[in-house]
């Protein structure tokens, strides 16, 4: 009979207990439930769904999409990958406190795509918080959304990367310390896309709206807004800020800037033949302290009255 070495027998114990407890598979979808769930789980199917976004998330192949099975509270998520979270159930909520971020985006830069869908960040207790910061990642979009109640910007758009994409409809976000949105493109060569669409920006302390190209290069945001509203916020309603050669620009369409500090604002310049600028079209700006500050040009086709400082009429531009 042959006889097996000492140590070998000494390790069979941890062999059998590495294969006994293989690693989670990604999936392509995972789900979560607030009724059912346990980390623990695969989180593949609806008998086995994860309690947290972050679990499920680490569980989420590339490109893969997390569902989310039933209202309730699913924590904080740092998302470092190509993903989808979304959910029809309900409010899906993450609730934050203590000078920490409802949602991170860490995605792949160049490469990373992420897509955000009936979620609700809110922050809570008065402690400093953050409700969503997108860092390095191409796109992200964000539907049917609330972010509301933080300390800080309700979502701060920061990107690291070379270009990047913002996407915003049919959402809310209000009641934040600072901005409702803050877009502001750092780096030397940043370019960044924003859209918004149906979105309401509404009692943020500092602007509804800040685009900021704050670079000392050729950094440039242009940010297309439509059918949305900026209204009772600290600041301006849209804020629009070209620092050093930075360029940014708002394009402003069927749009309210009401009942702000004031309701449209361009500040700073921009590099050599390019100015950074709000246009606007068939939109209204009332009630507000102040109507309009800086380069600001209109199609012709707006109202502004009702504002406190006599409704100066901005420079008119051919639609062409």
């Amino acid at each position: 009979m042959s006889k097996l070495a000492p140590s070998l027998l000494a390790a069979m114990p941890l062999l059998f207990a590495l294969h006994g407890a293989p690693a989670h598979a990604l999936s392509a979808r995972t789900l979560v439930s607030a009724a059912i769930g346990n980390d623990a789980n695969d989180c593949t199917s609806s008998v086995t769904p994860c309690r947290s976004f972050q679990a499920a998330h680490d569980r989420t192949a590339d490109q893969g999409e997390v569902v989310v099975l039933d209202p309730g509270g699913y924590g904080a998520l740092t998302i470092t990958k190509s993903i989808s979270v979304s959910s029809d159930a309900g409010e899906a909520s993450i609730l934050v406190s203590g000078g920490n971020t409802g949602i991170t985006i860490n995605a792949a830069a160049g490469a990373g795509y992420v897509n955000l869908r009936g979620l609700t960040v809110q922050g809570i207790e008065g402690g400093a918080s953050t409700g969503l910061r997108f860092n390095t990642g191409v796109s992200l979009t964000i539907t049917n959304c609330v972010i509301r109640n933080h300390t800080g910007n309700g979502i701060e758009f920061f990107s690291q990367g070379p270009a990047s994409n913002l996407s915003v409809t049919d959402s809310l976000v209000s009641d934040n310390g600072g901005s409702g949105i803050a877009v502001n493109a750092f780096f030397f060569t940043t370019r960044m896309n924003v859209a918004l669409s149906r979105v309401t920006l509404v009692s943020n302390s500092k602007d509804g709206l800040a685009v900021i190209a704050n670079t000392n290069g050729s950094g440039r945001v242009n940010a297309s807004v439509a059918d949305s509203v900026a209204s009772g916020n600290g600041g301006a309603g849209f804020h629009n800020f070209g620092d050093g050669e930075g360029v940014a620009s708002i394009v402003l369409q069927r749009s309210i800037a009401s009942n702000n500090h004031i309701g449209l604002l361009v500040e700073g310049g921009g590099f050599i033949g390019v100015a950074s600028f709000i246009r606007v079209g068939e939109s209204t700006v009332s009630g507000n302290d102040v109507s309009w500050q800086g380069l600001v040009v209109s199609y012709g086709d707006n109202a502004i009255n009702g504002n406190f400082d006599n409704d100066p009429a901005p420079r008119l531009i051919s639609k062409k």
